[in-house]
């Protein structure tokens, strides 16, 4: 297995004849600006910076040139003030003639094109200017070299005929030059259209082929497959996750692809994937396209269409809108990821190597093969730095004792399950044959460590099986043992880096582990052998790492945080002085956090609640564990008690705990030491988590009104927290239940003034409350204010139309009855 060695700085600028503007220009954090790139020649001897707007009016893109100490020459450097349309990229094209068989190019959003050739004796020259576009409003998007090929993504805004949004994303066209650059000047052939009405796309030109990307500005409805363009095949691949190569369209010669008509046939296909939500891009020159997804995956699309998983970050690992940098360097793939560097085997697509970088750090984007070269190369502010990971498999063999570990081991855990009272050795355990799996370790061992020219054949068929599936877990073994070799030879100035990688690697390995009560007390005498190490290999196996608004936040998996949080070990938390100390991993964390970082100790609590309470059920209570608020607050007793910031810190524990009787604990804490700003700025924002609580803070403070005179300062901020279905005989009474017990017969006037209450102090709750109760009458005003209830009887006259008389005479005795009872009823009223 390949190994990484310590990052080393070769260059801190010193090289370079302006080290001191490329330092100032990296290191500023201007609003507004944001370092895109940066290259390096294909010589090596020049750096070339290229800075883009964020914002137009924070000043102007530039690209600065600056060459390593030697003989002539000098920097560039070029900006383009606003409303210039800013740089859409640099490239180094290839130069038949000249001093340098290459010359940069600085390509323009509006398409123009200036070619700049570095004369040793002089300089850089300006060898010529080029337009690419042929129309005024076209604006080059993206754009690639392909040795003399230029290959860019061109929008063509129609002029003066409104789009619809859906219309609107296909007015984008692939476009493709050749530029012959000569001693004197260059010249670019015809433009040739290769797929027109296509949406935006990223060009990135490999030797396989050129790929099509999405980016944000891709209309949603395609923006879910990668088109593969192969200019020697002459056709075009479109490429999705999980399906593959989806349709080949072959190119005729002179004739243009319409991207409408290409995609027409597939869109029930589209309609059914998700969207390609691209995170972050790169290219190998053997391999084909790495793409980074939102999920966390990184794929790697061949020239062919072929669509091969290679790792997985986890969906956590990412914060929304956060990009990943991707470089690949020989058969290794290097992804920068919130400050921790990953190194991943593209073979296997085995985790090899995970850094903590203690600075931002940048891929340095080299030309040509160099970028396969088996050395990382990482920019920071203050340098270059290399990691080299090009040592061979024989550098790191472990011990040729490794075998009889595993056998140490089996023999261990043979001897745990058994019921015989008889000790097993090991020597009886290689003789009985009864075991079959520490033999088919030694077996897969003996094969895996032995070189290839040694081995004598292939492993029989279940042990290969065993293998593919224990190969992780084989290399990280073998990492160890060579790791524990190297302590043994080390100097005293490396026994401390060697120690923190030792540490890490442990915690990786029994994290992966079920936490029995051996493995977890094995895990506390490496937390409290090596403090601090252990702290630094928590941080990175968890990336606890501060945002950009300083918030604490992590991106463990999903495992990992079921690994903390799953409860404490069956006995543990409840006769824990019988365990000789041994606590959970959540606490082991709490105490490195309150000793290292006390300031994230609340915030990882928070975190820690916030994943049980959206992944998965976490029970509390007496069937269940100790809420994680509680299993803080007693590692902080157990740590010291005594400390002057416990207070505080007991305090923030129970506000983040966002539990009602938590919140009334801290803000009774709080009111003992008399800090009542703080008192009230917790009223003001737990009062918005339920009109109880609410409720309750609110007769808690106002008891406190009642006795003293310190909430005076805030008496309008604590009216505005009255609920609204207290009345005034209510707040009275509570007021009353609180107030101070006084003497009798005290002189008018105290010394010092007057802590009693007085009716002036209570007049503005009082006429909150007396408009309150005005409000809620309006509702019934309507009713109040209208006609009288029950409304007043109709006048009863009947006017009967001339009838015959025996039909008059039947109508009243018909009605008779009714006008009998109608009567009785009135006459009994009166």
């Amino acid at each position: 297995m390949k190994r990484a060695a310590a990052l080393r700085q070769v260059s801190d600028w010193s090289d370079l004849a302006r080290g001191r503007r490329l330092r100032e220009l990296l290191g500023a954090r201007r609003p507004g600006r944001a370092a895109r790139r940066v290259v390096s020649s294909p010589d090596g001897r020049h750096l070339l910076l290229l800075l883009l707007l964020r914002d137009p009016p924070a000043g102007p893109a530039r690209v600065v040139a600056l060459q390593r100490l030697g003989p002539g020459g000098g920097g560039l450097e070029r900006s383009w003030e606003p409303p210039q349309l800013p740089v859409a990229g640099l490239l180094f094209v290839q130069s038949g003639a000249g001093p340098a068989p290459w010359a940069l190019a600085i390509v323009g959003e509006q398409g123009r094109t200036e070619l700049w050739r570095f004369v040793p004796a002089a300089g850089w020259r300006l060898l010529q200017s080029l337009e690419l576009c042929c129309g005024a409003r076209a604006r080059v998007v993206s754009i690639c070299s392909r040795g003399s090929r230029l290959v860019w993504c061109e929008e063509r805004p129609p002029l003066n005929t409104p789009l619809t949004p859906e219309k609107g994303a296909f007015r984008y066209c692939i476009c493709t030059g050749d530029l012959q650059v000569g001693e004197d000047g260059a010249r670019l052939s015809p433009l040739r259209v290769v797929l027109h009405n296509s949406p935006a796309y990223q060009v990135l030109a490999a030797s396989s082929g050129v790929f099509l990307v999405p980016t944000p500005a891709t209309f949603s409805g395609v923006a879910k497959c990668v088109l593969i363009w192969r200019p020697e095949n002459t056709d075009i691949v479109v490429a999705a996750p999980s399906r593959g190569c989806i349709c080949t369209e072959v190119l005729h010669p002179g004739r243009e692809v319409d991207y409408k008509k290409l995609i027409l046939g597939y869109v029930g296909i589209l309609a059914s994937m998700a969207i390609l939500d691209i995170r972050g891009c790169s290219l190998s020159s053997s391999k084909g396209l790495l793409l980074v997804t939102s999920s966390g995956t990184v794929d790697l699309v061949q020239s062919n269409g072929l669509w091969r998983p290679v790792f997985d970050f986890g969906e956590s690992a990412l914060a929304p809108g956060e990009e990943v940098q991707l470089k690949v360097f020989g058969d290794t793939l290097a992804c920068l990821l919130g400050g921790v560097l990953y190194l991943v085997d593209l073979n296997s697509g085995q985790l090899l190597e995970k850094k903590l970088l203690s600075t931002e750090m940048l891929f340095l984007d080299f030309h040509g093969e160099e970028e396969e070269a088996a050395v990382v190369q990482l920019l920071a502010p203050d340098g270059i730095y290399h990691l080299d990971f090009s040592g061979t498999d024989k550098d790191s063999q472990p011990e040729p004792t490794l075998v009889e570990v595993v056998f140490e081991e089996a023999c261990k855990y043979y001897q745990r399950r058994s019921l015989s009272s008889s000790q097993l050795t090991v020597e009886k355990l290689k003789k009985g044959g009864m075991f079959q799996a520490p033999v088919a370790l030694s077996a897969i061992l003996c094969h895996s460590l032995a070189s290839k020219d040694k081995r004598t054949g292939a492993l029989p068929e279940p042990y290969a099986k065993l293998l593919s599936t224990m190969q992780l877990e084989l290399q990280s073994y073998q990492n160890l043992e060579f790791l524990k070799s190297c302590v043994v030879g080390a100097s005293e100035s490396e026994v401390d880096s060697y120690g923190e990688e030792l540490v890490e690697q442990e915690l990786n390995r029994l994290v992966r582990l079920d936490l029995n009560r051996e493995n977890l007390a094995y895990m506390n005498a490496i937390f409290s052998s090596f403090p601090v190490a252990s702290w630094k290999a928590i941080q990175n196996h968890l990336q606890l790492q501060q945002n950009g608004e300083g918030l604490l936040i992590a991106r463990a998996t999903p495992d990992v945080w079921k690994k903390i949080l799953g409860g404490p070990v069956p006995g543990l938390c409840k006769q824990e002085a019988s365990l000789n100390g041994v606590v959970p991993l959540f606490e082991l964390i709490c105490l490195s956090l309150y000793q290292f970082k006390p300031k994230w100790l609340p915030r990882f609590v928070e975190l820690s609640q916030q994943y049980v309470g959206t992944s998965w059920a976490y029970k509390e209570g007496p069937e269940g564990g100790v809420p994680l608020y509680k299993r803080a607050l007693a590692v902080l007793t157990r740590k010291g008690s005594c400390s002057v910031a416990y207070p505080e810190m007991e305090i923030e524990l129970l506000l983040c705990s966002q539990r009602p009787k938590a919140i009334l604990q801290a803000l009774d804490l709080l009111i003992r030491h008399r800090r009542w700003q703080r008192v009230m700025d917790a009223a003001e924002k737990f009062s918005r988590l339920s009109p109880l609580l609410n409720k309750e803070i609110f007769i808690v403070l106002l008891g406190e009104f009642a006795q003293h005179r310190a909430l005076d300062p805030y008496l309008d901020t604590l009216w505005e927290l009255c609920p609204a279905d207290l009345s005034a005989s209510d707040i009275l009474s509570i007021i009353q239940q609180h107030l101070p017990q006084t003497e009798l017969d005290h002189p008018p006037f105290l010394p010092g003034g007057s802590p009693q209450l007085t009716v002036g102090l209570l007049k503005p709750l009082l006429h909150r409350l007396a408009r309150c109760s005005a409000g809620q009458d309006e509702i019934y005003a309507d009713v109040l204010q209208g006609p009288g209830f029950p409304p007043p009887t109709p006048p009863r006259q009947h006017r009967v139309a001339p009838k015959t008389a025996a039909a008059q005479e039947e109508h009243v005795q018909r009605t008779e009855p009714f006008h009998n009872h109608t009567q009785g009823t009135l006459f009994e009223g009166v």
